[in-house]
């Protein structure tokens, strides 16, 4: 990962147009690519992005970022404050509270609860980013990725936006949708996910629970 603090101003053209005038930032270059700008506020949310794959053009006063989707970001640099290169390594991934996995497993064995038919294809349906916790079907024959989530916020919205994307690239999947699950799901990830055409589905998970008891009960012959 390279970090670079910079002085910076930075225009970006392609789905809308957006000018941010010059301030010193944080530029984050993953290995994959993947391009964030930070400020030393808004919590989290980096200010512009590009994911990849996108090609990074380095110039003695800016970098160009483009894509095949015909965007442009470009950062153009009056003053480098420091720049620095790690390499992080391989990530073990995202350990779901017990929770959240609990909920995952309840509902691979009971899909059908979140659409009438729905059936599951596997669990952690590996992509090049990152598993999808649930790859399904429906009575249609669509493919459907489930992300499940104790709380659905934005974040799980754009995560699960990110897998569709790159399960969109093999032609074997055919026809796609996405839902995104979780005991509650806040107002801004449901408006962002309705943009998004990733349809939001809150679960009650103390009644799969008590389904995943009774069931359990029925079939104890002792």
């Amino acid at each position: 990962m390279r970090l670079v603090i910079a002085r910076c101003t930075i225009d970006y053209t392609g789905r809308v147009t957006a000018h941010l005038p010059e301030a010193v930032r944080l530029i984050m270059v993953k290995a994959d690519g993947t391009l964030a700008v930070h400020s030393d506020g808004n919590a989290s949310k980096p200010l512009n992005w590009m994911v990849a794959p996108n090609v990074i053009s380095s110039f003695d006063d800016r970098w160009e970022v483009t894509n095949n989707k015909g965007e442009r970001l470009v950062i153009t640099i009056s003053e480098v404050l420091e720049d620095v290169t790690h390499v992080l390594g391989d990530d073990p991934g995202l350990q779901k509270d017990g929770v959240e996995a609990h909920l995952q497993d309840l509902l691979a064995h009971r899909p059908w609860v979140l659409e009438e038919g729905l059936t599951l294809i596997r669990r952690e349906y590996p992509t090049d980013i990152g598993p999808v916790d649930l790859l399904c079907q429906d009575v249609e024959g669509n493919i459907v990725a489930v992300e499940v989530k104790r709380r659905g916020e934005i974040d799980g919205v754009e995560q699960l936006t990110r897998y569709l994307d790159r399960l969109g690239k093999d032609p074997r999947l055919g026809p796609l949708r996405g839902m995104l699950v979780a005991q509650a799901i806040t107002p801004q990830a449901r408006v962002l996910a309705e943009s998004r055409r990733i349809e939001a589905v809150e679960v009650d998970y103390d009644g799969l629970r008590d389904i995943e008891d009774t069931e359990l009960r029925l079939f104890d012959l002792r």
